[in-house]
């Protein structure tokens, strides 16, 4: 008996606290998303009535679904229509019972004047005049369905000049253009094979005499097989194929050419030092016809340049020259031509931060710098030429607040009038009317409800227009995340995130602690709003776990020293920081247990937990990888060389969970689709191929006809399980 007591005691005095997992837990957390429906007066979803300054939103009040009408003027606030009225009218014209309160439609298009809308119910459209009450009948809603269909180059394409006396196309792998007064055709090259090609990408100069086109250097792309075990449509397993070029992969090369079409001849251009490409692409030609520009990313990302090509001798000059010794991230990119390119908006790192600038679009150099600070532009909403102010929104504008909630922001072109339209400590969202004279502001935190308001352009406050209530959901127990902040691995740097505790938390008891992980560098990933229910967090979490997220060093929306931790360490994942910040929370509040801590995550997210057990397996003892991307050599080309650089070197292999596999130790296990085509199923293979070579234990669960979209009932089932037993130590309960 003493030994029983003595081994509880070793395995830690919470589990004697802890109550077991049973069924009705199970079920109750099946239950949760039930949470969102206990919050009235949630965030309004503005939806603008043509120019006018009116908007409507659909509110979950207490007294059950209710269309508003604002006007942003006054701030005045009534009933779209009479509910009962339209419920009625419905119900006698379908012939099926109508709530009221819950009606069949969650759109509507309201007239200019306000005087009635339309709205879809039972597969027709209808139309409501508010003011007389009339319901009519429109007719059927035609169905639309969206076909994607892969650009092709190659494909014949033919595109009128804008004096309608020409028409241009490719042809064969050249380029030809036709007559349109006598219908004869001339060629304009002759140089055109099948694998250097003249492409279907023709732009005609403003005044018809010039054509930029791409001249494409082609190569088959890599393709990746997916078998589909168990297809509903036969018996035996279908392979699939799809496009998939990964790191190291040869690229098509695009190059720009251009042609006189008055003398029908092409101007020979210098391209040498864009043949070393991702990608180029044509942005454009000026209005007055003296040029057209193009943008050239670099392989490997570390230079971006945009570039203007004379129409009159095909002198190529960059205009801006952007380079890093890192990397440059070009999805964040933002470019605004003024005045025919006299000039250029463009956004840059150069200072160490996010910022924008203005450049001289003759010279190439900067005018002026924007915007400066230690802070970043996150996206520019608005350029407005006339009164040459810029709308953006930025982050980390105000000590002490957390730095990833979004600010919305106006500027003039000349650094000068900067003014946050949204200072309240919180996340922002704005939409603005058609005119931007007016704006709704919805703000919130994951700790704070959200409050909505109108405000002017100047960002002076018009009214409240309602603040959210959620009384009945914290009469269930449910506990509000805190934000909380905590320093880095350097000692100096704040990290932030937020923790999640269940219902009924009791800080005199123990808590496993589980980190829902995604470090993928192209973005800052932890909630900065407020949220009733999160699907991968909250049922987890309501099992008896605290869970915590954590944005680390190496992802985005922070400095670029803070970003660049990722550059050809995608294996560090922050972890350094999040262990940090883990051990300062428990510090804080002893209730979390940091002797039992795992971590799950999606995608990028299951390459970073499978890395936890890898090389900090002393501080993480369970990890799922959900559709990992374990090996970077074996993914997307687009989103690994733009953090793992190019050439492929030896750090793809020091980040690959596959090459450092025989590190493994604590629990692991791994899940995902076979018919995964965002991260290539074969890279979870070679993981499982590797571990059971270096002889190590872990779990699997692949799954038919699965794709990338992993989350169901069944794989959340399954997660739960695996922390209960390897965190709480206790048995699970049985399936039903």
């Amino acid at each position: 008996m003493k030994k029983i007591i003595l081994l509880s005691l070793c395995l830690g005095w919470s589990l004697c606290i802890l109550a077991q997992v049973t069924q009705a837990d199970y079920r109750r957390i099946d239950t949760l998303s039930a949470n969102a429906q206990r919050v009235y007066d949630n965030a309004v979803n503005p939806v603008w009535i043509g120019d006018s300054h009116y908007f409507w939103y659909l509110n979950h009040g207490r007294e059950g679904d209710v269309f508003w009408l604002v006007n942003a003027e006054t701030g005045k606030k009534e009933k779209a229509f009479q509910a009962e009225k339209l419920a009625l009218a419905l119900t006698k014209a379908s012939g099926e019972k109508v709530n009221a309160m819950k009606l069949p439609f969650r759109k509507i298009d309201f007239r200019t004047d306000r005087s009635g809308f339309e709205f879809e119910f039972q597969g027709k459209k209808w139309f409501y005049h508010v003011r007389t009450n009339k319901l009519t009948e429109k007719g059927t809603v035609e169905k639309q369905e969206r076909k994607w269909e892969r650009y092709d180059r190659k494909a014949e394409k033919r595109v009128m000049s804008p004096d309608k006396k020409w028409e241009a196309f490719n042809r064969d792998n050249n380029i030809y253009v036709r007559d349109l007064s006598d219908n004869k055709e001339y060629a304009l090259s002759m140089d055109g094979i099948k694998d250097f090609y003249y492409s279907s990408d023709i732009n005609w100069s403003p005044d018809s005499k010039k054509l930029a086109v791409i001249k494409v250097r082609d190569m088959e792309e890599r393709r990746i097989p997916l078998i589909e075990s168990s297809p509903k449509s036969q018996k035996q397993p279908i392979l699939q194929w799809r496009d998939y070029a990964k790191p190291g992969d040869v690229l098509p090369v695009y190059l720009p050419a251009l042609f006189d079409v008055t003398s029908k001849r092409q101007i020979s251009l210098e391209t040498l030092l864009f043949e070393n490409q991702f990608y180029l692409n044509l942005t454009g030609w000026r209005e007055d016809s003296r040029a057209f520009t193009f943008e050239f990313n670099q392989r490997g990302h570390q230079r971006y340049i945009v570039a203007e090509v004379s129409a009159e001798d095909g002198h190529i000059r960059p205009l801006i020259d952007e380079q890093s010794p890192t990397f440059i991230y070009y999805g964040r990119n933002f470019r605004h031509d003024l005045n025919d390119g006299k000039e250029i908006l463009w956004i840059s790192e150069r200072d160490g931060w996010r910022h924008l600038y203005r450049f001289d679009g003759e010279t190439g150099k900067v005018i002026n710098q924007v915007t400066k600070g230690e802070w970043v532009v996150r996206e520019v909403e608005h350029v407005d030429e006339a009164n040459q102010t810029i709308l953006f929104t930025a982050s980390g504008l105000h000590a002490g607040e957390d730095p990833y909630n979004l600010h919305y922001c106006r500027i003039n072109f000349d650094g000068s009038g900067f003014v946050d339209l949204t200072p309240e400590n919180a996340d922002h969202y704005v939409v603005f009317s058609k005119d931007r004279n007016y704006f709704t502001d919805v703000y919130s935190r994951p700790d704070m409800p959200y409050v909505s308001v109108v405000k002017r352009a100047d960002g002076s406050r018009v009214a409240e227009i309602q603040k959210a209530d959620i009384r009945d959901l914290l009469a269930t127990g449910w506990q509000i995340p805190e934000v909380f902040c905590a320093k880095g691995r350097d000692g100096k740097t704040d990290i932030w995130g937020n923790i999640y505790r269940p219902s009924g938390f009791d800080a005199q008891k123990s808590y496993p602690v589980v980190e829902m992980i995604y470090a993928g560098p192209h973005d800052s990933h932890v909630d900065k709003y407020f949220r009733a229910y999160n699907h991968l967090t909250s049922r987890l979490c309501d099992l008896g776990f605290v869970v915590v997220t954590i944005d680390g060093m190496g992802t985005a929306n922070r400095s670029k020293a803070f970003h660049d931790v990722c550059w050809k360490n995608l294996k560090d994942a922050g972890f350094p920081d999040r262990i940090a910040w883990i051990k300062a929370a428990a510090q804080k509040y002893p209730a979390l247990d940091t002797s039992r801590v795992g971590i799950y995550g999606w995608s990028a997210g299951g390459q970073n937990a499978m890395a936890a057990l890898l090389f900090h397996n002393d501080f993480y003892k369970a990890a799922v990888a959900l559709c990992g991307c374990h090996d970077n050599r074996m993914d997307k080309i687009w989103w690994n060389e733009q953090w793992m650089g190019y050439p492929i070197d030896e750090s793809y292999s020091a980040c690959s969970n596959v090459d450092n596999a025989w590190r493994l130790k604590g629990k692991l296990l791994l899940i995902n689709g076979e018919l995964d085509d965002n991260v290539d199923p074969a890279s979870t293979l070679q993981v499982v191929d590797a571990l059971v070579k270096a002889g190590k234990n872990f779990e699997q669960l692949y799954l038919p006809n699965h794709t990338h979209s992993l989350g169901g009932n069944f794989e959340m089932r399954r997660i739960h399980d695996f922390f209960v037993r390897y965190l709480m130590h206790q048995d699970t309960p049985e399936w039903e």
